[in-house]
């Protein structure tokens, strides 16, 4: 069949966003581990309370469910990492500063990191009204934990980032290895740890999660997702490579789902080889073992 004119030019349009988005591109073909290293977890945690439910302007009881995250869930978190001496990431948006301080406190006293996830759940389209927020989150967590934060989940501008002492997001999924991510020109190339919603505990345990239809909801069985999760380690585990683990507080936080957490680990824990860092302590070991073939920013 004959390529009409308007198709061709819709495919030569199309290979060429294709191009411009692998250019933005440098993955890190094999993750270089350090010594007896075979593979790499980062926990990490979603820390929202209610902010996402007020942006959504969902109804009072998803509020009441964020509340549970600020009070009880974070708790729990914190205690089950510091019993398995393993070092979460923390992206907390800054507003939670005020909102729940001592947690922040407390986690970063027991050596978890503290990291940005936007002032208030959203990255503003306005260019200065985003400086405004990555500003105030970023000096609102100095304030609160006394270390500035040089890590975000947000996608924010990268040149933001960087301007204001960013060295990693963790944001897209292009890769399930870590990989570098820059701007259309080349310029402002930052570290990118991939998180994937398979991986992520609001995909199973969210009831009515960003105002889906009743059709649409899923409470599912902890031990299935037990069940996924480990099989996804264990083919990363047999790969040599990485999971990056995302936890909400007011959704894992929850009794059972700790409890089905502290399985998770006790058998990841069982292999041998098994790094469990920060997310900052790996975005370093990247940056020196697999820096950026051509620096440009």
């Amino acid at each position: 069949m004959a390529v009409t004119g308007d198709l061709a030019n819709e495919i030569d349009a199309l290979a060429l966003a294709a191009q411009t988005f692998e250019s933005r591109h440098e993955l890190i073909e094999e993750l270089t581990h350090p010594d007896g290293i075979r593979m790499t977890v980062n926990f990490t945690c979603d820390f929202d309370a209610m902010l996402l439910r007020r942006v959504l302007n969902e109804p009072p009881m998803q509020l009441a469910q964020g509340e549970f995250g600020g009070r009880v869930g974070i708790w729990r978190l914190i205690e089950l990492f510091d019993s398995h001496d393993i070092k979460a990431t923390i992206f907390t948006p800054g507003r939670i500063c005020d909102l729940y301080p001592e947690s922040l406190k407390a986690a970063f006293k027991s050596g978890h990191e503290i990291a940005e996830h936007m002032w208030e759940h959203r990255v503003p389209p306005e260019p200065d009204l985003a400086r405004d927020h990555l500003v105030k989150s970023t000096n609102a967590i100095e304030k609160t934990v006394g270390r500035r934060p040089v890590g975000t989940r947000s996608g924010q501008n990268r040149a933001l980032l960087k301007e204001q002492g960013y060295i990693y997001d963790s944001h897209g999924a292009a890769s399930h290895l870590p990989y570098y991510m820059s701007d259309d020109d080349g310029d402002n190339r930052i570290l990118n740890l991939p998180f994937h919603f398979a991986i992520d505990d609001a995909m199973y345990f969210s009831f009515a999660w960003l105002g889906s239809a009743n059709t649409a909801q899923r409470i599912t069985d902890p031990n299935r997702v037990l069940e996924m999760w480990w099989a996804a380690f264990q083919h990363q585990y047999r790969e040599g490579g990485y999971l990056n683990i995302c936890l909400h507080p007011f959704v894992s936080g929850r009794a059972l789902r700790i409890a089905m957490l502290d399985q998770l680990i006790r058998r990841m824990k069982s292999s041998p080889g098994v790094w469990f860092p920060t997310c900052e302590q790996l975005a370093r070991h990247c940056l020196e073992t697999s820096p950026p073939s051509v620096r440009r920013d």
